[in-house]
């Protein structure tokens, strides 16, 4: 008989993943709009894009608890 692994939630590993998604598509939206003329619209865009990537990586993560 093999017992089951569960994943437990933890508060700061949801934030930590979170913040880390966030900043990567920051820097990408920023790289991107640095080069497309406007880095500061390429960070905001990144910023709503890495809020929305963030809640998707953490229900991945975290979401399927049972």
């Amino acid at each position: 008989m093999q017992g089951t692994t569960s994943t437990q939630f933890s508060a700061a590993g949801a934030g930590g993943v979170l913040l880390a998604v966030l900043v990567v598509c920051v820097a990408v939206g920023a790289l991107i709009g640095w080069a497309a003329g406007s880095g500061p619209i390429g960070a905001l865009l990144g910023a709503v894009f890495g809020i929305l990537g963030g809640i998707f990586a953490v229900y991945r993560r975290y979401g399927t608890m049972s």
